[in-house]
């Protein structure tokens, strides 16, 4: 399926440095069960189009998922190589993470001045109709051009179909059009190819920030993107419209329970589950409280888990019950011994790798040495990394101006920080890096964690 985004504002090839990809190059991303490619159909001073093509793989498709029945019909039998859906949102979050977050390195001016943009969905499924359709996008304030696919062109009495080709054109900021789309495309679809769980309530909130909660249809928007999930959606909608919803009694402890731990982990869960990764490394593992959640996604068939500390070590394979496993399963999970500031090759060759609430436990002189064991020898295809937010310190009543949540702490960054570190890291090690924020947001100082996904570069 084909995503354009095309401006006439002169020099229109600006359009390249606000995406933070060239005009004259041809750029491909990985993506869960297929691959986006970047390219410019035309890029001259009075028109610039840049293309995403999002080229789906039926049969990595069919694989991937820790629930998927291999029985299903629809799995073998669906659109979803042909349209935008879900999978048009989270090629968008990676391969335009950066103007998607507001950011033009190059010239920073740019990404605040709303420039004429005109945007090409082909094709869209839109269960509701072009009505629906212009619900959405009409009160953002976008002219709505929506052609409809005839079910069969030989038989016009069957009707139109539920998939259209859609134009829409506004003068806005483009951060603003990505995320509209971002949020938007799943809702038409009112369908999502991942597991939906408590981090989307925050990618809602960060994404929908200053357009949702005034939008006339934000309570539908919101249910669609949760997949109409009750307890999930209730919480939404308390954060997006900021209203008090009545919860039953067996939703008010789901939300009790949502410790910022608990959050960390199931978002890198989820993250990995819709990377569609096999094979995983924790990092600074600990005492295996990720990897028991790994463990019980039978999608990724080899886990390692490695940690400085071998009581640490010991805790985990207790926990984990290595010991009480089958033969298989003692082998599609492994434990070692080792340091991330030296080079491993035993963390090498895996799919993604993780390390959570680890790095700001070095000393920040040793961060280099991490870099070449991660970024160099182990080299994963896809690198999620999980630190504190020192801007929210100032919230916790309790702490101390200048001091560290935890005693073993060598340093704490703030979110400007954590992004110039991961972004000169990306750039030297040929990798894509997106951020996050996580748990509850804050208007001024963002999340009390953030989250860093790096994506290896194929060019």
């Amino acid at each position: 399926m084909l995503l354009t985004i095309k401006t006439t504002r002169y020099p229109a090839t600006d359009l390249g440095y606000l995406l933070h990809k060239h005009p004259a190059k041809v750029q491909q991303f990985p993506l869960s069960a297929g691959k986006v490619h970047i390219f410019y159909p035309e890029a001259t001073d009075h028109s610039c189009t840049a293309a995403l093509l999002l080229d789906i793989d039926p049969v990595a498709l069919v694989r991937k998922g820790a629930d998927s029945n291999e029985f299903a019909l629809d799995q073998y039998v669906n659109d979803r190589p042909y349209v935008a859906s879900s999978f048009m949102s989270a090629a968008i979050a990676q391969a335009y993470s950066s103007a998607m977050n507001g950011r033009c390195r190059d010239k920073p001016l740019l990404a605040e001045e709303a420039l004429p943009l005109e945007i090409n969905i082909s094709v869209l499924p839109v269960r509701g109709g072009e009505a629906l359709l212009r619900e959405l996008f009409e009160p953002l304030g976008y002219e709505v051009l929506a052609t409809a696919v005839p079910l069969d062109p030989q038989f016009p009495e069957w009707g139109n179909s539920r998939y259209f080709t859609v134009t829409l054109r506004h003068t806005l900021r483009l951060q603003q059009a990505l995320t509209h789309l971002y949020i938007l495309l799943p809702v038409c679809d009112n369908d999502k190819h991942y597991y939906i769980g408590d981090h989307e309530i925050e990618k809602l909130a960060e994404k929908g920030k200053g357009w949702l909660d005034t939008h006339p249809a934000s309570e539908l928007i919101t249910r669609r993107y949760l997949r109409h999930l009750g307890p999930l959606t209730r919480q939404a909608l308390e954060v997006v419209l900021k209203e008090e919803i009545a919860e039953t009694p067996a939703e008010k402890p789901l939300k009790d329970k949502l410790r910022l731990h608990d959050v960390r982990l199931q978002t890198v869960v989820d993250m990995l589950l819709e990377l569609s990764v096999k094979t995983v490394a924790d990092l600074g593992c600990g005492e295996g409280k990720l990897l028991r959640l790994l463990k019980d996604q039978p999608s990724f068939t080899r886990i390692l888990g490695m940690d400085v500390s071998l009581r640490s070590l010991e805790i985990a394979q207790s926990k984990l019950k290595l010991d009480k496993l089958p033969a298989s399963q003692k082998d599609r999970i492994q434990l070692i011994q080792g340091a991330l500031t030296y080079r491993d090759h035993r963390i090498a060759g895996f799919d993604a790798a993780v390390l959570v609430e680890v790095i700001e436990h070095l000393d920040e002189q040793r961060l280099p040495a991490l870099e070449k064991a991660v970024f160099g020898t182990a080299r994963p295809k896809h690198l999620i990394i999980t630190t504190v937010n020192a801007a929210y310190n100032v919230l916790f009543e309790k702490m101390q101006p200048g001091s560290f949540r935890h005693a073993d702490h060598r340093f704490e960054w703030t979110r400007a920080q954590f992004r110039e570190w991961a972004e000169a890291v990306a750039e030297r090690c040929g990798y894509a890096v997106s951020f996050r924020d996580l748990g509850e947001l804050h208007e001024t100082y963002g999340g009390p964690s953030q989250l860093a996904l790096f994506n290896l570069l194929t060019n």
